[in-house]
């Protein structure tokens, strides 16, 4: 696994990644359960954005220091970019799940917080550990470029199925499992995770949304990690751009959860994202397709999905 990442920028990366935790887990924690508004959540998101956005400049610059190229730092920034908008974009699918998972469990406007700080740390740690063993992968078998380009192409038909149709928890086999794992208690117990009833120690539904959250996750990094590789094979920017747009989807997540029905279309964008990226990873061997045309076919998609759906959302 090769990369033109200086190891000081490795270490300014962790620098920013705890720094963020820092804010959320302390700092932040100072507030206590509250419900966050629409402008907090507004001003959140533009400062993670602000974050990622600094960040892809010292990359630029660091890798312009570091190899004397100006053509190749714009590759590199680019490769960010693009990495960071298509995590973005699939990460306002996960979202929405999000979204079923706490109306599902009837979770507390003031306790959703707190789920989504300890899912995000979650999912730090997991992503990270599957984009290392991605990018060892790929540098030891080229051919697995081919099963993540179909397994991509493939969801994106199944996201284009799906998309529009209400989902249902109940049928939910990650969901029957953790049932049949721990008993739950009926109702909340403040922001805690176990309670007493009965004399035994069991989980409360807290616990349940958290560990579903997770299992989200995982499932959609399974996405979202294969089509960042399609765009660069270095596993710092894949990691970089994918952690960084991890870190706003708790702000993202309040920001979006009032104006859920306006993007009702946005999954069939998703799903063409997907194809595309998947179709890249494919031909990479025929043709390998621009940083600078794929950043442009994500925006550009991404753009048309959101103005028909500003268009024909349903009223409310």
């Amino acid at each position: 696994m090769e990369t033109v990442a200086p190891l000081w920028l490795w270490g300014v990366f962790v620098a920013f990644v705890l720094a963020a935790l820092f804010v959320d887990f302390v700092l932040l924690k100072k507030q206590g359960a509250h419900e966050v508004g629409v402008k907090e959540a507004l001003n959140w998101s533009l400062a993670w954005v602000a974050v990622s956005f600094v960040f892809n400049g010292l990359l630029w610059w660091a890798v312009k220091d570091t190899t004397g190229s100006s053509a190749l730092a714009n590759e590199k920034s680019l490769e960010f970019l693009t990495g960071y908008l298509i995590e973005k974009s699939l990460a306002v699918d996960n979202i929405f799940v999000f979204l079923l998972i706490f109306t599902y469990f009837a979770v507390p406007s003031a306790f959703q917080k707190r789920v989504l700080m300890i899912g995000i740390l979650g999912a730090i740690v997991l992503r990270t550990v599957m984009i290392l063993v991605g990018g060892w992968l790929l540098a030891q078998f080229h051919w697995i470029l081919y099963v993540f380009g179909a397994f991509l192409i493939l969801t994106g038909i199944k996201m284009w199925w799906a998309a529009g149709k209400e989902s249902d928890l109940n049928d939910n086999p990650a969901l029957k499992l953790l049932r049949k794992l721990m008993p739950v208690s009926k109702d909340y117990d403040g922001e805690k995770f176990w309670t007493v009833e009965n004399g035994k120690r069991i989980a409360t539904p807290l616990l349940m949304v958290i560990a579903m959250v997770g299992l989200t996750d995982v499932i959609f990094a399974v996405d979202s990690i294969p089509a960042i590789f399609a765009i660069t094979s270095d596993p710092f920017i894949v990691l970089t751009s994918n952690v960084f747009a991890i870190l706003g989807l708790r702000a993202m997540f309040f920001l979006l959860q009032a104006a859920a029905s306006r993007f009702h279309l946005l999954n069939y964008g998703l799903a063409v994202i997907l194809v595309f990226i998947g179709s890249k990873m494919v031909l990479i061997d025929i043709y390998k397709i621009p940083v600078a045309v794929s950043l442009g076919v994500v925006l550009g998609i991404l753009a048309v999905t959101m103005l028909l759906s500003a268009r024909t959302a349903p009223k409310t």
